[in-house]
């Protein structure tokens, strides 16, 4: 039995998984993939399981991004948007900063202003 999911199937090529993989490996989050080549994040990490890629987990800071995530952070982006360009909780990424010196901005439910230029 075939369910529809109401979207087109995108069926990769080998060279388009291969690039998959080497830019997981060089840092790029399942989300950043699924949007660059059109699928969905679960199959990203399907592509990565089969092709025996440990899937990092998310929420987990990774410390050599601290410097990245300090001056997205200084920009004016909130917790969660810089937790979705280094591929981190807001959480995890509010203890790397603070824990590294940075002072954290109260909340509110403020804009950022890459929401703000939207």
């Amino acid at each position: 039995m075939v369910r529809s999911l109401g979207m087109a199937q995108t069926l990769l090529r080998a060279e388009q998984i291969d690039e998959l993989v080497a830019r997981y490996r060089d840092g790029a989050t399942l989300i950043e993939l699924a949007s660059r080549f059109g699928i969905h994040r679960r199959t990203v990490a399907e592509h990565l399981t089969r092709r025996k890629v440990p899937i990092r987990r998310r929420g987990r800071f990774d410390p050599s991004r601290i410097h990245e995530a300090a001056d997205l952070y200084d920009s004016g982006l909130t917790l969660v948007e810089v937790g979705l360009k280094v591929g981190a909780g807001p959480q995890a990424v509010r203890r790397a900063l603070a824990e590294h010196g940075v002072p954290i901005r109260e909340g509110g439910g403020r804009r950022s202003r890459m929401a703000a230029a939207s």
